[in-house]
């Protein structure tokens, strides 16, 4: 390529004003690869005033396929690319090409050949073969001619773009839905509703949280409450909106609210969730980067396709809170039964033991979670169920005889055999009304562990002498969290042990009374619950 050729190639035409500033990040990146340094320094000369939708060119050079494909991996976002076909070989930017399509399957990046040979690369058949956007000899190709090829391509880049965001947001949308269905939390709901949004439009989460309208844990609709957050908002679930939020996103929240219309600003979104219960709530984030109207397509999108989870998770939560009272009655009644008319006694019914003990056997559990050997059996539905079914485990007592209960001393064997009794009777009360409910619940886990919770490790125990792994795994965390528990509490025939001792008995009692791993759970569990165990 002579001199004579780089004037015919850039001959002036006309300017395009361009801003001074701009940052690297909203800039076109163009790729511009050529074994000659003029084509390049000139390229950037006749394009240096390009400016198309407010946005003006970032250059990058190779004079090489090698150097351009080093630069394409580390530069994801290049827009166009200017490549002469002939180089270090006479198809190397023919090469490239296929590269770019086959092998880093890049289909969004605009590709322009430029020849300076135009016999050795047919038109008609490069076009045809090669999938690139525009095929220009170096002598035809003008300064307003290329500022036509760069905007064409632009446009179809920007096209493409729009297409795969647009396909990766509802995709996002997809995965979001089916994620948050198998949630049964409302706060865990609400912080997975923050985090997809996030994903969804790439908006960072340092300012966003959901408020609702009333504090659901007593399902009134008085005031505003934050149910989720996260930055800044992150510690501040169930708590007033006012007092601890800023008055201006809280004004904007209750202009939402008012108007019960989403708001789009440069700087954050409003976004109003109406559910088919007549609940409220409004999803609130702050943004770097003005959102777009893709953007807000997707958020109402989103928002619109989880408002009936918001409604779900509080049925649920509703259905759950009258379950967890039915199981609270129905541990009193079997706690109820072990009371004796002493001081001493009245711990045993006392609700801050039935927390103690459901917090215990919860915190166990979610030890053995985190172990493999124990990952198929623990699964999310067993750790939300574990704690308050544990307090069912002496409902069997309501058919023992109070004096056999409170008997301060040994009991008879026919007494210890009545006294044995209440593992079945219970069994049998929870297993009844269990399975009246559909999949696994409080009451039918709760059966499994009044049966089997005073087996042994060792095959000792009652009332059917199982040993090992044939105890349910529910029924060996119980055994261990009610033995610490009971030791640590006043009874009739005793006085309670302190915390230590109840630990090392625990830990003596391993391999016999109780199994080996969950007694290891357990002091873990101890050691860093110790003030409120």
């Amino acid at each position: 390529m002579t001199c004579d050729d780089d004037d015919l190639m850039f001959e002036e035409e006309g300017v395009v004003e361009t801003p001074k500033a701009m940052p690297s990040a909203l800039r076109w990146k163009m790729l511009v690869v050529d074994d000659e340094r003029e084509v390049h320094s000139i390229t950037r000369l006749v394009l240096a005033d390009f400016c198309f939708k407010g946005r003006a060119p970032q250059f990058f050079s190779a004079y090489s396929a090698a150097e351009a494909i080093e630069i394409l991996e580390r530069e994801s976002d290049i827009a166009v690319i200017l490549l002469d076909v002939v180089m270090e070989t006479e198809d190397a930017g023919l090469r490239l090409v296929r590269h770019i399509l086959d092998v880093m399957k890049n289909r969004h990046i605009r590709i322009i050949l430029r020849t300076g040979q135009p016999g050795q690369a047919p038109e008609r058949s490069v076009i045809l073969d090669y999938d690139i956007n525009d095929y220009k000899s170096k002598t035809q190709l003008t300064a307003q001619q290329l500022f036509t090829c760069m905007v064409a391509a632009l446009r179809s880049y920007e096209d493409l773009t729009t297409i795969e965001i647009n396909r990766r947001g509802l995709e996002k949308i997809i995965e979001a839905a089916s994620s948050l269905s198998k949630i049964r939390s409302m706060k865990l709901f609400a912080a997975g509703v923050l985090t997809q949004l996030s994903a969804i439009v790439g908006a960072g989460p340092d300012a966003i949280l959901c408020v609702q309208r009333g504090d659901i844990r007593r399902a009134d609709r008085d005031g505003l409450y934050v149910l989720a957050g996260s930055g800044r908002f992150g510690q501040l679930i169930n708590e007033p909106l006012d007092a601890h939020v800023e008055p201006r996103v809280a004004e904007e929240v209750r202009r939402c609210l008012l108007n019960r219309q989403n708001i789009f600003d440069p700087a954050y979104a409003a976004i109003y969730i109406h559910t088919s219960g007549d609940r409220e709530n409004v999803v609130y984030l702050s943004s770097d980067r003005p959102l777009d109207a893709l953007d807000q397509n997707l958020i109402e999108l989103f928002c619109d396709k989880i408002s009936v989870g918001f409604e779900n998770i509080y049925s649920y939560e509703q259905a759950l809170s009258a379950q967890e009272a039915t199981v609270a009655t129905l541990a009193n009644l079997g706690n109820a039964a072990h009371l004796d008319t002493t001081a001493k006694a009245g711990d045993l019914g006392h609700p801050g033991r039935q927390r103690r003990l459901a917090t215990l056997a919860e915190g166990i559990a979610r030890c053995l979670y985190q172990q493999p050997l124990f990952r198929h059996i623990i699964d999310e539905p067993f750790l939300g169920l574990i704690g308050m079914a544990s307090v069912l485990h002496d409902l069997g007592n309501i058919a023992v005889p109070e004096g056999i209960l409170s008997k301060p001393g040994p009991l008879t064997e026919p007494e210890r055999q009545i006294m044995q009794s209440h593992t079945l009777s219970g069994s049998k009360i929870l297993g009844g009304a269990g399975q009246a409910i559909e999949g696994l619940n409080y009451l039918g886990l709760g059966a499994i562990i009044a049966r089997s919770h005073h087996e042994n490790f060792d095959g000792t125990g009652y009332p059917e002498r199982l040993a090992g792994e044939q105890i349910p795994l529910a029924a060996r965390i119980v055994a261990v969290a009610d033995s610490y528990d009971a030791m640590i509490s006043d009874r009739p025939y005793r006085p309670a042990l302190s915390r230590e001792a109840a630990t090392t008995e625990i830990r003596a009692l391993a391999g016999r009374r109780f199994d080996p791993a969950i007694v290891e759970a357990f002091r873990k569990v101890i050691a860093t619950q110790q003030a409120s165990l």
